[in-house]
């Protein structure tokens, strides 16, 4: 008995509808904020870092905004205490995406 007997026999009075499932996609709208978002530059355990912090929108749409960039840029990082820890010195390049999505953004530190 394979697998559309066993749920013709739990459910026998369901009609299966042959017309294709539509999906809308909606695209997801960023809270652009009227503060600037503070991009800096620092080293932990010698190692260059990027993070990105200011931003005064939902979690949700924060953590959204790190999973592009990590891989527009294709680097890692990590999304921690309302910050965006990106491995690497790449302020010029964030700032860049962050324009262009419409956000203001300052540079700190070098």
């Amino acid at each position: 008995m394979d697998l559309q007997d066993q749920l013709k026999n739990l459910f026998p009075d369901h009609i299966e509808s042959t017309e294709p499932e539509q999906v809308q996609q909606e695209d997801h709208v960023l809270y652009v904020q009227k503060e600037p978002m503070i991009c800096k530059f620092e080293k932990r355990k010698g190692k260059a870092t990027t993070i990105i912090e200011g931003y005064e929108g939902s979690d949700e749409d924060f953590k959204i905004l790190a999973k592009e960039i990590k891989t527009k840029l294709s680097v890692g990082g990590t999304f921690k205490d309302d910050s965006i820890i990106i491995q690497g010195d790449y302020r010029d390049k964030i700032m860049a995406i962050l324009k262009e999505k419409g956000f203001k953004t300052k540079r700190v530190g070098g």
